[in-house]
């Protein structure tokens, strides 16, 4: 499953309400609002708009009742998080399972470029001036090979290092 197909599953109205105040709630406006509301709450009791006792009980709830909430989009966030990890290492084991496809393939290529250079040799030696152009035919060959190889290793160790990446951030998550 795709990152876009679980995006759109899961986009309901109140998912898209819910990303919308987890997004707020860790902007610059969100702290400015914050600061302002509990100055102007501390403001009162000395305009003597509100008593103290009654500012504080209000402003209490209100922090209690914001703090529930932002557990609970915390752990939404957390949720979110951990199926976008889990569609992210689906990918990353697909995309190693192909490069192992084409270890194989490059296997099999060596062979027959190996069988090849077999014949090239024996008809080299029946022919000795065109040793000279086997030989390089040669040498490309195993060069293109080995070049292959060498990518397909620092492509298994990129996945390799995703895959650490990966489960560092699950760690993350639960932590």
């Amino acid at each position: 499953m795709k990152f876009r197909e679980l995006k759109t599953e899961n986009s309901t109205m109140l998912d898209k309400m819910a990303d919308s105040v987890i997004s707020w709630i860790g902007s610059t406006s969100s702290l400015v609002f914050h600061t302002l509301l509990f100055i102007t709450s501390f403001l009162l009791p000395l305009f003597k708009v509100v008593d103290f006792e009654e500012m504080l009980l209000v402003l209490t709830t209100i922090v209690s009742l914001e703090a529930i909430y932002l557990s609970i989009f915390i752990q939404m966030s957390v949720n979110k998080s951990n199926k976008h990890i889990e569609v992210i290492k689906e990918d990353v084991n697909e995309i190693q399972e192909d490069i192992d496809e084409i270890q194989e393939d490059i296997d099999e290529i060596q062979e027959d470029i190996d069988e090849i250079q077999e014949d090239i040799d024996e008809i080299a030696d029946d022919e000795d001036e065109d040793e000279h152009k086997e030989k390089a035919q040669k040498v490309i060959l195993k060069s293109n090979v080995s070049n292959n190889k060498q990518e397909i290793k620092e492509l298994k160790a990129k996945i390799h290092d995703l895959q650490a990446k990966l489960e560092d951030l699950i760690q993350k998550d639960f932590n």
